[in-house]
């Protein structure tokens, strides 16, 4: 068992790009290789423990890859073919178990999500074995130093290992235990979509938000009367709702006052609002909001204005005053300072923001949001330098092309 442990988690680290890669070449799409990859992951783990680890892991993933993209092509061109063909490429095997959650991704997560491993390291290990991030991505999300995550995951291999913690198919009892590191991972998985960092990665990419949104949905359908995966739903729908309006034709990134609302998806828009006031009548009825749902009554906000200018500030400023509150986090303090620049005027906002310097100055938005304070103030010099500083530490190509922008404007 320790054996067949172990052996996964090298390969998910070794052989996941790998395997990816070659199946990626042969059959010519990301998305196949991608799913047929954690499938073949997923059998490993569910079978190594029994039957023993092969001799070449490596090579009996990117086979077991193979015969499950195969699989994927023949159900998907072939349907009528679809159970004698698969009954061809498996031999006779007999179907294997699959628990309480069907998707083979989401299931993927539950079991790395184990509630033995602390929090942030679960969601590390899983957004690097299953979520294919790289650990310079995830360092990122985290605000963290690479080596900081590489250890993490290091550490969280290490008492899977040292207390026997089994990788095996969650069932419906495990839901409830796991189900806040899932929504981490998948609230991670699309903002890396949202915003990509990774170097020479597209601006935005369209595939994570996707697949983040397929499995929130799927996770939705699994537990529906579960408030922050409804909120969580809610605010992704939100976000990618105004996905298209993001981007310039220069491949600039577009501030949301600045954005043209007029191609934001007004369908997600009414689905995001929909899951909003479901949330909204939960909290009438006693049930306390969570920080998804919060973030998600934000979003509803933006969105429900007609222009930037007609935005409800004090509704914003309300709503992160009661996020602050279940998640006092740096980040959220910065988000808020914004909204009171809006509400108080700059100088007040810039007191505020200046005050999280110690933790966020490695954060390229905390140097951007001082900059725009310190533009709106006259103090042109010292906002020319806050920008050259979040230029520095931005990863995104087109953020660093509209704060190239904003940093010429000031002559």
């Amino acid at each position: 068992m320790n054996e067949a442990r172990e052996a996964v988690a090298r390969a998910h680290q070794d052989e996941w790009a790998r395997v990816v890669a070659a199946l990626t070449r042969r059959f010519g799409s990301l998305d196949i290789a991608e799913e047929a990859t954690a499938e073949a992951f997923l059998v490993a783990v569910e079978r190594w423990s029994t039957d023993g680890v092969p001799p070449r892991p490596g090579a009996w993933l990117t086979t077991t890859a193979n015969r499950k993209a195969i699989d994927r092509l023949r159900r998907e061109n072939k349907r009528e073919d679809k159970h004698r063909e698969a009954q061809m490429v498996q031999s006779g095997a007999p179907p294997e178990p699959v628990g309480a959650v069907q998707d083979d991704r989401l299931r993927l997560i539950f079991i790395c999500c184990h509630p033995a491993l602390a929090m942030e390291s679960r969601v590390a290990l899983t957004l690097r074995m299953v979520g294919g991030l790289t650990v310079a991505e995830i360092a990122r999300a985290f605000l963290a130093h690479e080596s900081t995550i590489g250890q993490r995951i290091t550490r969280a291999k290490a008492k899977i290992t040292a207390a026997h913690i089994p990788f095996r198919v969650p069932s419906e009892l495990d839901l409830a235990d796991r189900v806040s590191g899932v929504l981490a991972v998948l609230y991670l998985i699309f903002n890396e979509g949202y915003l990509a960092t990774g170097p020479g990665a597209a601006p935005v990419r369209a595939d994570l938000t996707a697949e983040a949104i397929r499995l929130t949905r799927l996770l939705r359908a699994l537990l529906p009367t579960n408030g922050e995966v409804t909120g969580l739903l809610a605010l992704m729908l939100l976000t990618e709702a105004r996905r298209t309006a993001r981007i310039s034709a220069a491949g600039e990134l577009v501030s949301l006052e600045e954005q043209d609302r007029g191609v934001w998806d007004a369908a997600l828009i009414a689905e995001g609002h929909a899951l909003v006031r479901e949330r909204l009548a939960a909290a009438v009825a006693g049930e306390a909001p969570g920080r998804f749902a919060i973030l998600a009554a934000i979003g509803a906000v933006h969105t429900s204005a007609r222009d930037f200018r007609n935005t409800d500030w004090s509704q914003l400023l309300a709503l992160y005053d009661r996020l602050v509150a279940i998640d006092p986090s740096p980040v959220v303090a910065l988000n808020r300072a914004v909204v009171v620049g809006e509400i108080d005027g700059p100088d007040v906002a810039l007191a505020i923001i200046d005050r999280l310097e110690p933790e966020l100055s490695g954060y390229h938005a905390f140097h951007a949001a001082r900059a725009e304070m310190l533009r709106r103030l006259g103090r042109r010099s010292d906002a020319r330098a806050a920008y050259d500083r979040a230029i520095e530490l931005a990863g995104n190509t087109a953020e660093t092309a509209d704060l190239r922008r904003r940093r010429d404007r000031l002559g």
